[in-house]
């Protein structure tokens, strides 16, 4: 389904680029709910999956790992067919004119996404380290984290029914659409108008070389 060959990020074709791979890490350790999306002799699927972005000692990121139930008719199709694709859905909102103040400006949309051609392979003996890792990522921060070992007693019932996953990266291919593209009057006025939020977050990051000091953080 994808082309063989070494890890490389898709730049040639990309109209919005990000600024360099730790962006698409970090667009998955924030966003990290992925449609994982495949196809074999049956048809299609398409799994909503929360992943771990895995990186090499560079930091690059050479696989997500996480996990699904046995059950679920994707199993099949990913053994019978490795290949996927991962979509991973950022922040998104319409810019209206009305940031602008001038209506010949016409809408847009704007998002920071990625879709990653990967090989999938089961790890079973992984499962229950993928739990524990998703969970103590999610549960970080809190007051009373919970732990996977806090029912340890349900795990035996548990395990046998899910299945862990590595889905190793073949490219990168990030759409980070954040408004670098408009001027720099524009970028100051619509990042000025917005609502307090992800995506405006990530549109001050893509342009806090052009956004006047008086731009809030």
């Amino acid at each position: 389904m994808f082309p063989a060959g070494p890890l490389r990020l898709i730049v040639a074709r990309m109209k919005y680029p990000p600024r360099d791979s730790d962006d698409v890490v970090a667009l998955i350790d924030q966003y990290p709910l992925c449609w994982l999306v495949s196809a074999g002799a049956s048809g299609f699927g398409a799994s909503p999956l929360p992943l771990l972005a895995e990186c090499d000692a560079d930091g690059s990121l050479v696989a997500l790992f996480g996990h699904m139930a046995l059950s679920n008719p994707q199993v099949a199709l990913l053994r019978a067919q490795p290949s996927a694709l991962i979509l991973v859905n950022g922040p998104q909102g319409y810019i209206s004119p009305e940031l602008l103040g001038n209506p010949v400006w016409v809408p847009t949309w704007n998002y920071a996404m990625a879709s990653i051609p990967v090989d999938v392979s089961f790890v079973p003996d992984e499962t229950r380290d993928s739990i524990e890792r998703l969970t103590d990522r999610m549960e970080a921060g809190r007051a009373a984290p919970w732990k996977v070992s806090d029912a340890e007693e349900r795990l035996p019932k548990m395990l046998p029914h899910i299945i862990a996953f590595r889905a190793h990266v073949r490219a990168i291919d990030g759409r980070f659409k954040l408004g670098r593209d408009e001027s720099r009057t524009g970028i100051n006025e619509i990042v000025g108008g917005m609502d307090h939020g992800p995506l405006r977050d990530w549109m001050r990051l893509y342009n806090e070389d052009r956004l006047e000091k008086e731009i809030e953080a």
